[in-house]
């Protein structure tokens, strides 16, 4: 067969499709599909056009993101309620002046325990109503409503994120009251151990456990519209919970034993902790994939990581192996528990950067401040010292932290003065590129002109999805940026400022998480 007649002519219909590409008249659109790349980058300035090839193009500034969180803590009412024998409206106008504390001081995330000692501050058929909600574990707040409703209901109404915060493994806490019938100390006796401190502890290594954690978040992201779910430091307790003895799962550990295991008892622990994280992190995904997975592990995984380090090792004595979770990137944000001042033997950059090494999937990493107690001469200077450490050390845009506890803002005026000058300016959540969805619908504007303003409006074909909104002003050169709630759908702003006068508005949607639309302009 004569080749070279063959490839004769492939080789002339090849060179006239060349052409005819090469010849074609570009796209007026660039608008480009949202990629789905792991690893965090700096946003560059909008240049994105919108959706209709005749809308105004303009040059957006990009959008500040931090993220922003304090922790609130329902065990022992800690921080809320403050005391379990409220009525249904003080717990209501408590919480209020909480989320109001933290929307004021530019906070766009709420961590809120809704699961202290495997109870509920929710309506759940898995598991008891709270002690430290009622005073009786069992029992249904009167007048009933739902205290998870509420406050996501009100975190979102104010812009911020709700992070469902849970105990996996603790079944009754010493100031939970008296164990009854209703406490899962009680239904679950045989996978429970009463610890020499009094608390009652599951047994993580009990395939009835791990189910029953399993089913309690799935339970929590099917029936709630919330943003994260977020386990903290307590896997196995800590040895001063039970008088420096091991833990007593004997029964487990024969079960495995005789059933030919071959693991060390600390490895068949381990293994059966990582088991249950890498699980959560997919049936999370799996049932609702916009709902992010958070861990804040205890901030040591090791003495002698980074060198120089002591204190205690979550991977001997919790049988965490945190670093093998971030490593693998079994969450969307890890948030250790960095609760030491700068310097000495467990100096905050120093664990920061070590953990910071090992996110090899480059997830969030948030660290946990100990805004409450932290050792220091200086309270106010150590923390805000560590926020501007974070956002030295992690990339533009990416950087967070979550304060242990709301307290130590709340009952600190000095505090939340100094935090609040670092968070002078509003900031969306950073986003989470790994995980997969489509950007929102780009919104609609119009401009109404009055004698010394703007009247901007706008909506969105699926305001359903929008989380946030973002308004763009040009006064000569300079841009002004704000970042609004969802139900706000116009705002007056001033036809001049700073003697310059408004020369084009811009508006943006963000979903829930944090995805920013294209953009529709008017110029003025």
């Amino acid at each position: 067969m004569n080749h070279r007649n063959l490839l004769y002519p492939l080789l002339v219909a090849t060179a006239i499709f060349i052409n005819s590409c090469t010849n074609q008249k570009p796209s007026k659109s660039v608008t480009k599909k949202p990629t789905t790349t792991v690893k965090p980058t700096t946003p560059k300035p909008s240049t994105s056009l919108p959706d209709s090839e005749n809308k105004t193009i303009v040059n957006l500034p990009e959008i500040n993101r931090e993220f922003r969180a304090a922790w609130i803590a329902t065990v022992a009412n800690i921080n809320w309620p403050s005391k379990n024998t409220l009525t249904t409206q003080q717990q209501k106008d408590e919480a209020i002046q909480l989320l109001d504390l933290l929307k004021n001081a530019n906070f766009n995330a709420v961590i809120f325990q809704v699961r202290p000692s495997a109870d509920a501050m929710y309506k759940s058929d898995l598991e008891p109503w709270s002690y430290f909600l009622t005073g009786e574990t069992g029992k249904a707040p009167s007048p009933y409503y739902d205290p998870l409703e509420f406050w996501i209901a009100e975190a979102h109404k104010r812009g911020m994120e709700l992070h469902v915060w849970m105990n996996p493994y603790r079944a009754h806490h010493t100031t939970g009251g008296s164990v009854n019938s209703s406490s899962m100390a009680s239904r679950m006796s045989e996978s429970t151990y009463r610890l020499r401190n009094g608390m009652y502890w599951m047994d993580p290594s009990d395939a009835r456990v791990q189910n029953h954690v399993s089913a309690v978040v799935k339970d929590l992201v099917k029936r709630y519209d919330i943003d994260a779910v977020h386990i903290d430091d307590y896997f196995y307790p800590y040895k001063e919970y039970h008088g420096g003895k091991d833990f007593p799962d004997d029964r487990t550990w024969n079960q495995y034993k005789n059933a030919g295991g071959t693991l060390s008892r600390a490895d068949w622990r381990r293994a059966n902790v990582n088991k249950i994280i890498k699980r959560l992190h997919d049936e999370i995904h799996q049932e609702k994939p916009t709902v992010k997975f958070g861990i804040s592990p205890f901030g040591i995984w090791k003495p002698g990581f980074p060198a120089g380090v002591t204190g205690s090792s979550q991977y001997d004595e919790l049988y965490a192996d945190a670093k093998l979770w971030l490593n693998e990137g079994w969450c969307d944000y890890y948030a250790p528990q960095l609760y030491w001042k700068e310097g000495g033997a467990q100096s905050f950059s120093a664990l920061l950067k070590w953990w910071k090494d090992e996110n090899f999937k480059n997830i969030h990493l948030w660290p946990g401040l100990n805004t409450v107690a932290i050792k220091s001469d200086n309270k106010q200077a150590e923390i805000t010292g560590q926020m501007n450490s974070i956002r030295r050390m992690m990339p533009k845009n990416t950087a967070g932290e979550i304060h242990y506890s709301i307290d130590g803002i709340r009952k600190n005026p000095e505090m939340l003065k100094e935090v609040k000058k670092l968070y002078s300016e509003n900031a969306l959540v950073p986003t989470s590129p790994w995980i997969k969805t489509t950007k929102p619908a780009t919104p609609n504007i119009s401009v109404e002109k009055s004698s010394e303003s703007y009247r901007i409006s706008w909506n969105s074909k699926e305001k359903e999805k929008v989380f946030r909104w973002v308004l763009y002003a040009k006064y000569g050169d300079n841009w002004v940026t704000e970042i609004l709630n969802r139900e706000q759908l116009s705002k007056n702003i001033p036809a001049t400022q700073n003697g310059k006068k408004l020369n084009t508005v811009a508006v943006k949607a963000i979903d829930r998480l944090s995805n920013e639309s294209d953009y529709d302009a008017e110029k003025l």
